[in-house]
């Protein structure tokens, strides 16, 4: 009964990075090289320094923590950095970084996802590290979208196209 529920959570967490991919893939489809580095204003993040926090935070948490790997993240330098990366670059950064944790996640034994360790100073079982990445990337793939809809003047960017949201959930 454990490994059903681990697999069921574990599927449910590759989901909703894969959704957070996909829509930061529909957001990027509208926007320039030059928009992934434009910033609201000086103390504001571009969509580029979202994407390398990104990054950096999925490969401390679950590739470094869950993986047990060494941590070797600089934080700072993620909201430094004024471009240097296309849109392309970015993405395929972002999906590279993705893809790994889904490798170290669906490998991970109970025992792992049990586990307490200590990542940023914070005390997670790997469990709580799973979610923390999930409502991470999907908190910043809303600023994504955000910022996109502000760029272009958009009102929709085509999340949901083709799927009635209005349906009522059955009994």
């Amino acid at each position: 009964m454990d490994k059903i529920i681990t697999r069921e959570f574990v599927e449910q967490i590759t989901f909703r990075w894969d959704e957070s991919t996909r829509m930061i893939s529909l957001s990027f489809d509208q926007l320039s090289d030059e928009d992934v580095w434009k910033k609201p204003n000086s103390n504001s993040n571009s969509i580029g320094n979202l994407i390398l926090h990104l990054c950096g935070n999925i490969t401390q948490y679950a590739i470094a923590s869950l993986g047990r790997t060494i941590d070797q993240r600089n934080r700072d330098e993620e909201f430094l950095i004024n471009g240097g990366y296309s849109k392309k670059q970015l993405f395929e950064k972002l999906k590279s970084t993705v893809n790994k944790a889904k490798e170290v996640i669906n490998n991970c034994s109970i025992e792992e996802l049990l586990r307490k360790r200590e990542v940023q100073g914070f005390v997670f079982s790997g469990i709580g590290i799973a979610i923390h990445v999930t409502e991470h990337y999907s908190y910043h793939t809303g600023q994504i979208a955000f910022w996109t809809k502000q760029l272009k003047d958009k009102k929709s960017l085509g999340f949901y196209d083709g799927i009635d949201l209005n349906v009522k959930n059955k009994k």
